[in-house]
């Protein structure tokens, strides 16, 4: 398991306390050793393996808390929110060896706050709000039982976003974020052209728009009315 915060000894270097954590699994000395180093390598720490944990920062220690936690490769790994705090390409490799993990046979239960990462690798996927299951499914699934496309527009700010949204239908029923704003619609390009004329016709052109596919977070929208808030016990749980 590798819980929501690091845990790793401050005072062992990387290297040392990946061996202890191999050792402590009932690794012979040379076969931890041997591990660690490949694990240092795998998460780009090998520059900093000999260096005292309590020096490394916030990211690097998160990166070798979760080497330690498959240090003996185990069949069953729990994450809980496993890339917070972590820059986008570090979690981008870790998206990577967590996808080779299940690959491989391994089953991983993953939590977390951020509905791109549970859409690309989760297989199921168990979404909670307030600590309670609201919908699950395959990400496909889940997103294919809105039947709808998202029109999505954006705005010089977020006055003029809220102002674009009050120009609407009410039956339109568009969510804000800053100076996005977003709408499901059931009829495509066809409710995209009605949208931009009413806002045109308002003096409220949008300064960019598309149509996409709908996200796990538009499911998120659809099921409770408002976007996640990062944070708090929103969430999905993605085996």
């Amino acid at each position: 398991m590798a819980g929501q915060y690091a845990a790793v000894d401050p005072n062992l270097t990387g290297r040392e306390n990946l061996i202890m954590v191999a050792r402590l699994a009932g690794l012979p000395r040379a076969v931890a050793r041997a591990r660690a180093d490949e694990l240092l390598g795998q998460f780009s720490l090998a520059e900093v393996a000999g260096r005292p944990s309590r020096t490394y920062s916030g990211g690097l220690r998160r990166r070798l808390d979760l080497a330690a936690a498959l240090v003996h490769q185990p069949a069953v790994l729990f994450f809980d929110e496993p890339t917070t705090g972590l820059d986008p390409r570090s979690r981008r490799d870790l998206w990577a060896v967590i996808e080779g993990l299940a690959a491989a046979g391994a089953t991983v239960l993953l939590t977390t706050q951020y509905f791109e990462e549970a859409d690309r690798l989760a297989d199921q996927v168990v979404v909670l709000d307030r600590g309670k299951i609201i919908a699950s499914g395959t990400p496909a699934g889940l997103k294919a039982s809105l039947g709808t496309s998202v029109f999505e527009a954006r705005f010089r700010d977020e006055l003029t976003a809220a102002r674009a949204a009050r120009a609407l239908a009410s039956g339109l029923n568009p969510s804000l974020g800053e100076e996005r704003m977003e709408i499901p619609v059931t009829a495509g390009s066809e409710a995209g052209m009605d949208i931009l004329d009413t806002l045109r016709a308002a003096g409220l052109s949008p300064v960019s728009f598309a149509l996409r596919d709908p996200s796990l977070d538009d499911v998120f929208i659809e099921l409770t009315g408002r976007p996640a808030i990062r944070g708090t016990e929103t969430g999905a749980a993605a085996p």
